[in-house]
């Protein structure tokens, strides 16, 4: 029965509130993560190309319609596993601890073993998204945003380098250009993937190879 105010009027019913389970929200939290991680294995092993909603709903243990309710399509969970790994990298704590050496040495000791750190521990993100390169619906801006952050690192860490003496005998532009050459995913993936070195041989090799074709000696 309706509930009335004295002069006849109805009274206005209090609002529900909206509950969320702490339970329900670390559940779905879960779900999420367990689709991105069968998303991300079956994409760097497949290619985005290959996989469907069902197969990563399968590797996840739930249904497709729980797949696109809780993420959404093949698009929008590859862009949340770019912004994971993202994430995941911690250039910019990295970067802090990298401009605060200062000999050229110790900056590019620090690049190698930081770079190696990133490349091995993500290295199934960088393989699923590099995969999806040449069918994604839009893989220029997928690159672009995957790896912009990590660009811009390595011309922070030239600009640092032309900030110590001695500096580098190229300029500062081309620097940049080198340690990206050398230090981004290309250069480990060749040594690492396409060769079959060791993830420690390729970093002291790089790292040797950085030092003696920027300085004349070090």
């Amino acid at each position: 029965m309706t509930p009335k105010c004295p002069d006849g009027t109805v009274a206005a019913m209090p609002s529900k509130r909206a509950y969320a389970s702490p339970l329900r929200e670390k559940a779905a939290a879960q779900t999420r993560e367990a689709i991105l991680r069968g998303a991300t294995e079956l994409f760097g092993a497949r290619g985005y190309g290959l996989v469907t909603v069902a197969d990563i709903a399968t590797a996840a243990g739930v249904s497709p319609k729980t797949v696109f309710a809780s993420i959404g399509s093949k698009r929008e969970i590859m862009d949340r596993i770019v912004d994971a790994g993202i994430a995941a990298s911690r250039y910019e704590e990295s970067m802090r601890e990298l401009l605060r050496l200062r000999t050229p040495e110790e900056v590019l000791r620090a690049l190698a073993a930081g770079t190696r750190a990133g490349n091995e521990s993500q290295f199934t993100v960088h393989e699923a998204i590099r995969l999806a390169l040449p069918v994604h619906e839009d893989g220029a801006a997928l690159w672009e945003r995957a790896t912009r952050d990590y660009r811009a690192a390595m011309a922070d860490a030239a600009r640092h380098l032309h900030a110590l003496e001695p500096r580098p005998r190229y300029a500062a532009g081309e620097t940049a250009d080198l340690l990206w050459l050398w230090f981004g995913p290309d250069g480990w993936r060749t040594l690492v993937v396409g060769s079959g070195w060791t993830w420690g041989r390729a970093e002291a090799v790089i790292r040797e190879t950085a030092v003696a074709a920027l300085y004349d000696e070090v």
